[in-house]
């Protein structure tokens, strides 16, 4: 609609999961962790259904990245400094172009903190869950509940808690509580905002 391009951080950390668990990296050796992230390439590229997919060095990770046991880890791999210097360099690359949406848990506070427009989802953990077990279900993946649940929990405390780029709500962000609006209606009200602020001159 607004013809921006759209830029998944986090599968970008689970992208780093997945290669530092089938290469077994320790995430308490700096030296492993340095060789590994200089191995380490990322892209995007959308498919034919216009969905954006993740390439670690070229292969397609997209359905990888999404399983329970990069879920399990990706939190404790997010947290190591070197890998969020590596990964913030990155997603600044890429955002030097403009006309991009970032999703990620550090974007509107670390990575761009001058964004022209900032949004801070949120949705009642029961519904976060419900909604993460279709997805998980959509991929083929049978997974209880509670399970995804403590999982999100978990997550939440390590990267609210974590010393580098803690998961916070930027000061000069719109907070948007999905719990009861569709998706539909989550894009209507982003692409207002992003409408009336960005391209004040356009009108819907």
């Amino acid at each position: 609609m607004l013809g921006y391009r759209y830029i998944d951080t986090g599968a970008m950390y689970r992208a780093v999961t997945v290669y530092f668990l089938d290469h077994h990296v320790s995430l308490t050796n700096p030296k492993e962790i340095e060789k590994a992230l200089a191995n380490i390439h990322i892209s995007f590229n959308t498919n034919s259904k216009n969905i954006t997919e993740t390439f670690l060095n070229g292969a397609n990770v997209e359905k990888e990245i999404r399983k329970m046991r990069i879920a399990e880890y990706v939190s404790q791999v997010s947290a190591i400094k070197e890998v969020r210097a590596d990964m913030v360099e990155q997603q600044r690359r890429m955002g030097k172009e403009k006309a991009v949406v970032m999703d990620g848990r550090d974007i509107g506070t670390v990575v761009f903190p001058n964004a022209e427009l900032k949004f801070f989802m949120k949705a009642d953990m029961l519904i976060r869950g419900f909604r993460r077990q279709r997805e998980l279900l959509d991929r083929g993946q049978l997974v209880d509940l509670d399970e995804v649940i403590d999982n999100i929990i978990k997550r939440d405390k390590i990267d609210t808690s974590r010393t580098e780029s803690p998961l916070r709500q930027a000061d000069d962000a719109m907070v948007l509580d999905t719990s009861y609006i569709t998706i539909d209606e989550q894009v209507d009200e982003v692409v207002r905002q992003a409408i009336s602020r960005i391209i004040p001159n356009v009108r819907i």
